[in-house]
């Protein structure tokens, strides 16, 4: 209790010591668009890859030409005469069956978007308290995990698992330029972030004007989704609450029911009376770690006075579906192309969740995935292929990654 406590007071003092430090940045457009910064910018585009914006430029086609195109950009930038393109709109399957929009920009203003990242980065990583774990560097959802893990053990049970409805469709963007210019005082660099925030967007040939968020899928978006969402840890942190965050995906730790329903009602005030977003309410509650709750695609709950946390059903379930389409019969590939195809699946999404309690879901998922693979090879389900190709040949000769080998090993008594 009293390591809890302190670390309460530690971060109420980092609040308070850099709420006293406030000193705005001027003179960062230069910055931006320095050649090297912009070469920087498009060496950190072309490693991720990603697709075409609407002008059907691809990271390929540009890198023909990258040295005339960053000039280009250089120069409007400079002269104050850049203007970035309509955002191309496609809309990505979420687990339950619904969709989310992602905004696709150019390659040209996703190079501009991560020179400013470059710059504002950080700035305003100086500023962001330790409760936030989302798209910082050297920080991830598994350290995330662990600092849940950690409160739940210190005797904080009751939870406030909560929901942002449409949290990056719905951010209001005069107050998120305030926000900005908290600390950035180059209207320049303001005026390139409202740019970004309100560059229409392309769907189905037609072109929508933007009044609020900012789109999932610009390389900026993330750290002006933190920087919105760090006024509420603020908030939350001076006033004693052990909030535990990943962008829009956050929780709250509390000692008793009546702490946690205080929290949830501190909560809706902040988000809903302060920054003007919308607390989902079918998907926002108050339980008990025994009742169980999810937060970033783990299933957490206590049973038999014993911490657990697994994928959640609709994680497992959305695996599941890849590996099928991965190993369907009759397309065109022959098993040594299939494996290596399926490798990175299985490989991704085991790594993720390797250190829960999973060993024994995927010694069962790693069976499952033998069959499938013999039913690939003879083209049917009931078949004797195991004999030919028994588990142990298809790991060693033919590359199929076993989920259960991902584990680490477990500690000696």
């Amino acid at each position: 209790m009293p390591a809890a406590k302190d670390r309460v007071e530690e971060a109420r003092r980092e609040t308070r010591g850099r709420s006293r430090m406030k000193l705005k940045h001027h003179s960062l457009i230069d910055k931006v668009y320095a050649p090297r910064n912009l070469a920087a910018a498009w060496k950190r585009v072309r490693s991720n890859k990603g697709c075409a914006g609407i002008d059907r430029v691809s990271v390929e086609a540009f890198d023909k030409n990258a040295e005339y195109l960053l000039a280009k950009i250089h120069e409007l930038l400079k002269a104050d005469r850049y203007t970035p393109q309509a955002v191309k709109r496609v809309w990505i399957p979420k687990p339950d069956g619904r969709k989310r929009p992602l905004g696709i920009p150019t390659v040209a203003d996703r190079v501009v978007q991560q020179a400013v990242l470059n710059i504002l980065g950080p700035i305003f990583e100086r500023n962001f308290l330790s409760v936030s774990f989302g798209f910082r560097p050297g920080r991830s959802t598994h350290q995330a995990m662990r600092e849940v893990w950690r409160l739940l053990q210190s005797g904080r049970p009751w939870v406030v698992d909560l929901d942002i409805k449409g949290y990056f469709d719905t951010i209001p963007h005069d107050r998120l330029v305030g926000f900005v210019a908290e600390e950035v005082a180059d209207g320049r660099v303001l005026a390139l972030i409202r740019q970004f925030l309100t560059s229409r967007v392309m769907e189905d040939l037609k072109l929508l004007e933007v009044e609020l968020g900012t789109p999932q899928g610009g390389v900026i978006s993330p750290l002006l989704a933190n920087i919105y969402l760090h006024y509420f840890d603020a908030k939350m942190v001076a006033e004693g609450y052990a909030v535990v965050r990943y962008a829009d995906d956050l929780v709250v730790l509390c000692r008793t029911r009546a702490e946690a329903q205080a929290a949830l009602s501190r909560v809706k005030s902040i988000l809903e009376g302060e920054l003007d977003l919308t607390v989902h309410p079918e998907k926002t509650r108050v339980v008990h770690v025994s009742q169980g709750f999810e937060f970033l695609g783990y299933r957490i709950k206590k049973a038999y006075e014993k911490v657990y946390a697994r994928p959640r059903e609709k994680s497992v379930a959305s695996f599941r579906e890849k590996i099928r389409y991965a190993t369907r019969r009759k397309q065109g590939v022959n098993l040594v192309e299939m494996i290596h195809r399926m490798a990175p699946i299985i490989r991704g999404w085991g790594n993720y969740y390797r250190k829960a309690h999973v060993r024994t879901l995927f010694f069962k998922i790693d069976r499952w995935i033998e069959r499938r693979v013999y039913a690939f090879i003879a083209q049917g389900w009931r078949n004797q292929a195991w004999q030919r190709y028994p588990g142990q040949v298809l790991r060693s000769r033919y590359g199929l990654v076993s989920l259960l080998r991902l584990c680490p090993p477990k500690p000696r008594p």
